[in-house]
């Protein structure tokens, strides 16, 4: 923690991990959401008195946002939300997932012993389950979404790619702009394409599954934008992929 940061107190930690994750979840959605915009306050104490709280859960909850990448600390001011992306942002972000991304797809669909099709399979399975449902599908498509992407990175058994592209929070930043997927059915679409490929094994179809994947979330995506944007292209190196951006 930054010197600079307020000192926590005696009790720092004391408190239940249950209580930390009813603060985290009641100011992140709102965050997510755009209840709370872009560069509002957090007051400790109001936030504390509303949840009928102390303080010091208040404090560590707002410490993970910080590392969500979803809260700025600023000495002297305090706590505020993170701004949006803008469309240079965004490009940036996807330019990123595309020189990961299809790789590890890739890599997952090569390797028989760490193919994740199993865990894949599961996985849209309890969100295809949670859709069709309808019960707080947008919650559930970040989750499912976070937790699909995860799986095929971890099956690189890459622990430092895996990290840096945890670190980029690619997902919470692009889940705040506007969403055209609202029923979360062309993500399953898409991430059914990318779960066949990789259950057969098949590298070529997996990274092209995945490219294309990438090539329309940042198409979706940049729909929050008026100004109209190239999408995304890429092309192959060397066997590994290799992407730029359109200019």
């Amino acid at each position: 923690m930054s010197a600079s940061k307020p000192a926590e107190t005696a009790a720092f930690g004391t408190e239940s991990g249950a209580t930390v994750a009813k603060v985290y979840a009641a100011l992140r959605m709102p965050i997510l959401d755009g209840e709370l915009p872009p560069g509002t306050r957090i007051n400790i104490d109001a936030v504390a008195r509303r949840l009928g709280v102390s303080q010091t859960p208040v404090r560590e909850a707002l410490q993970r946002l910080e590392g969500d990448a979803l809260l700025v600390y600023t000495p002297g001011k305090g706590y505020r939300t993170t701004e949006m992306l803008d469309l240079a942002g965004l490009r940036s972000v996807f330019e990123f997932r595309l020189l990961i991304e299809p790789w590890a797809a890739r890599s997952a669909a090569a390797d028989r012993l760490t193919n994740p099709a199993d865990r894949l399979d599961k996985e849209l399975t309890a969100f295809e389950l949670a859709a069709s449902a309808k019960e707080d599908v947008r919650q559930q498509l970040l989750l499912h979404d976070t937790r699909f992407h995860d799986i095929v990175l971890a099956a690189t058994e890459n622990e430092v790619v895996r990290q840096a592209y945890t670190q980029v929070h690619c997902h919470l930043h692009v889940f705040r702009l506007y969403q055209v997927d609202e029923d979360g059915l062309i993500t399953i679409e898409e991430h059914r394409k990318i779960w066949e490929a990789i259950r057969a094994c098949d590298a070529d179809a997996a990274e092209h599954e995945m490219l294309g994947h990438i090539k329309n979330s940042y198409a979706r995506s940049a729909q929050a934008f008026s100004t109209p944007s190239p999408g995304p292209d890429s092309r192959i190196r060397d066997g590994a992929a290799a992407a730029r951006l359109t200019r």
